[in-house]
């Protein structure tokens, strides 16, 4: 019930997202409750699964998601997991809790399902974001059984290990890679260079090039796509598919990739994630998981109404100012 309770306030809280807040809000649980409860319960990343597994529509054509996102804790003097580290939000190297996130998208209904997630400690588990990552890769080949076409990637994930480790699993990836990123797509007849320096004609830019990556097995090639995203970016995206020669195919898959920044903004937004100001670790883990399944349940009402999760949050303000046109609890009184 404790649980229940606590994930309701992230779920209707607006502004304020504190231990006392809730307490000065609801008459079933005190300041110390709740702190007493988000102390000693182990909210895991199972939960998730568990709630979301049903509602999850699996396809062969399916994309599996990475990516990171860092909770701002920039006034933070000593809570616990909380390190400096770079924010590609922030653009800058800010302190807060790093969050891995998995994703699982279905492009044939074009929806979406966090289906797991870890916290980024490495003083505490030694793990980096691509163990993490790797961990929860496996997990969802092994465990979990999820069918799926490819893996998405940002460039911190673009590593050998981790490409490898997918052509292990007999899985396709799409990452792009760094513009310093050393490649070679003569064959072997000049040095490597950097991806932003290859020159390209008109039918490698429609239809992509076969390059090696260094660092690689001599025979390993990879397909080299030069993806326009906007008038001020370019990706160098690169997938193992050797029958891959669209470069618009390319950007359309790696376009399913934004889908985990929305839920990374979705619940900043909406669900209180990054706002707890508890010091201990153990209540910093378990409101992160809370505010994680409150943004599951929104998807979820979401999907079932028809409408986007801000039109379900905001709607409860919606339903408290026609509440108070009606009945005011606080009338205007004019001379």
């Amino acid at each position: 019930m404790t649980r229940l309770a606590y994930c309701q306030y992230l779920l209707v809280s607006q502004l304020n997202y504190t231990l006392t807040h809730f307490a000065d809000h609801c008459d079933a649980f005190s300041h110390d409750a709740i702190n007493r409860y988000l102390q000693g319960e182990r909210i895991t990343p199972r939960l998730i699964w568990d709630n979301v597994s049903g509602d999850l529509v699996p396809t062969a054509a399916g994309y599996l998601l990475f990516d990171d996102t860092v909770l701002d804790k920039h006034y933070s003097h000593r809570i616990e997991l909380v390190r400096r580290q770079w924010s590609g939000n922030a653009q800058a190297v800010i302190k807060g809790i790093g969050v891995v996130t998995c994703v699982y998208v279905n492009p044939e209904t074009d929806q979406f399902w966090l289906i797991d997630y870890r916290l980024y400690d490495p003083d505490g588990d030694g793990h980096s974001k691509l163990d993490h990552a790797r961990e929860m890769l496996a997990n969802v080949v092994h465990q979990k059984r999820l069918p799926f076409y490819a893996v998405l990637m940002d460039t911190w994930y673009a590593t050998k290990d981790l490409m490898r480790y997918i052509e292990s699993l007999q899985k396709v990836y799409y990452c792009p890679l760094k513009a310093n990123r050393q490649v070679d797509d003569s064959g072997g007849d000049r040095p490597y260079q950097r991806v932003d320096s290859l020159a390209w004609n008109a039918v490698e830019l429609a239809h992509g090039k076969t390059i090696k990556l260094k660092g690689f097995p001599k025979d390993h090639k990879v397909r080299l796509f030069r993806v326009e995203v906007s008038t001020h970016r370019t990706d160098w995206v690169v997938t193992n598919d050797p029958t891959q020669d669209s470069t618009e195919a390319t950007q359309q898959a790696c376009g399913f990739r934004w889908k985990i920044e929305q839920l990374h903004r979705e619940s900043k937004q909406l669900t209180g994630l990054e706002r707890c100001q508890c010091r201990k670790a153990r209540i910093q883990r378990n409101h992160i998981g809370c505010a994680l399944l409150v943004w599951v349940h929104l998807k979820h009402l979401a999907a079932q109404t028809g409408r986007t999760v801000y039109q379900l949050k905001h709607g409860l303000l919606d339903d408290y100012l026609v509440q108070q046109l009606k009945k005011p609890s606080l009338k205007m009184v004019l001379a």
